[in-house]
């Protein structure tokens, strides 16, 4: 095998200022796949969580750790890996990172007692995290400008045609056995064996490299003191407590409880937010030339607010579908726009630290997301989790307009 980083460039790649359209280049799909194979891995197995309580002998509590090992350790992997790909090379780090989570992951289908199962959802876990980041990291290292946003719009409709597109696959998988959704991460392998060979990226500016560790951790620090940097990632963990907190956990269960709809339905009403969001992430490019990024995140979390308070509210499931198709805009908008202006804050010298971090920041709200919005189910029941989530996207569209103002 070649190593690593043997194919990585001195410079941009010549596509980021020609006028050939991005899409003809093979390293940007080796990229959409990186992104896809990174995601799902919560919703793919999930599916077969009802027959993983029976064959282990586990309660229904219990089977919420193969989502919590999962997503734990990527609080620490993320920055790691993104500081590693800052100092060592963005391939040096990806490539071993994709083998890992397709070797690790693949090995949960082999496993047949659970406490060996969360030992390889953890340690699938800890690769997983940074995976996401670190295609955007190069996205943002080959382009400039609206190529760059298009890029990024086009790597977000990926990973929501496969948050769209893993439920599906996992329940069926998960009708020929229980084990059989784990295996889905073996797709990372030859994922990683074309990245290995064939994508070019470009290199760490070799004066970056050979700075200090010391003088590295200041040019980070400073640029987590930008304003406008921390305040991107500080919207898009508001943002992502309302995703994970009402959107993903509190939508199945108001159309159950509201309409007695079957959890098929509820999957189609989730799906549909992924099919607008995924239409609207492929025209980012084009906004990105009309309307500044900071606007578009401002406007979707106005999209986010109404979405969620329409929801309790309408009359029947179509009426929370609709709502579900117009959430979506939400995020087509606000993930890519978000994504392309930390690239564009972030020197090449910290910015796979930067864009790691959002990682981390998706998975504090993962994990805070729920629990909030939890603690207005209890007070409240069904409808004040989405009124909650109302108030809280009104917050978050505050501080977006106090945080982001500095652009």
């Amino acid at each position: 095998m070649a190593p690593a980083d043997d194919a990585e460039g001195s410079a941009r790649s010549p596509s980021a200022s020609s006028d050939s359209s991005p899409l003809a280049e093979l390293d940007v799909w080796l990229l959409f796949a990186v992104t896809l194979v990174g995601v799902g891995n919560v919703s793919g197995v999930s599916p077969a969580f009802p027959q993983v309580v029976d064959v282990l002998g586990i309660s229904r509590v219990q089977v919420g750790w193969v989502v919590t090992v999962y997503s734990l350790p990527g609080l620490l992997s993320a920055p790691l890996a993104g500081i590693g790909a800052d100092r060592l090379g963005r391939k040096r780090v990806l490539v071993p990172t994709l083998f890992v989570f397709g070797i690790a992951g693949g090995a949960c289908a082999l496993a047949r007692s659970f406490p060996v199962l969360l030992v390889l959802r953890a340690v699938q876990g800890f690769a997983a995290a940074p995976l996401v980041g670190l295609a955007i990291t190069i996205i943002g290292d080959r382009y400039d400008g609206a190529t760059r946003a298009a890029v990024v719009g086009y790597n977000a409709t990926a990973l929501n045609v496969g948050t769209a597109a893993f439920p599906a696959v996992g329940g069926m998988l998960a009708a020929i056995a229980w084990y059989v959704p784990f295996a889905l991460p073996l797709l990372a392998l030859p994922v990683g064996t074309a990245v290995a060979w064939k994508l070019e990226a470009p290199a760490v500016d070799g004066r970056s490299s050979a700075e200090g560790f010391r003088g590295y951790l200041r040019t980070v620090g400073a640029r987590l003191r930008d304003r406008r940097v921390f305040g991107l990632l500080a919207v898009n963990l508001g943002i992502f407590v309302l995703i994970f907190g009402a959107f993903l956990t509190y939508v199945p269960e108001l159309v159950e409880t509201r309409f007695g709809a079957s959890s098929v339905v509820s999957g189609v009403v989730l799906a549909a937010a992924s099919v607008s969001s995924a239409l609207v992430a492929t025209q980012i490019g084009r906004l990105a030339t009309w309307i500044p990024p900071r606007r578009l995140i401002q406007g979707s979390i106005v999209i986010d607010g109404v979405a969620l308070v329409l929801m309790p509210l309408a009359p029947g499931v179509w009426g929370v579908g609709m709502a579900s198709l117009f959430y979506g805009v939400a995020q087509g908008l606000n993930q890519p726009a978000l994504q392309t202006r930390l690239t564009e804050l972030s020197s090449e010298a910290s910015r796979g630290v930067i864009l790691s971090l959002n990682g981390t920041i998706l998975r504090l709200g993962q994990a805070g997301g729920p629990l909030l919005m939890g603690l207005a189910l209890a007070l409240g029941g069904i409808e004040a989790v989405f009124y909650a989530a109302g108030g809280v996207a009104f917050l978050v569209g505050l501080a977006a307009l106090w945080l982001l103002s500095a652009e």
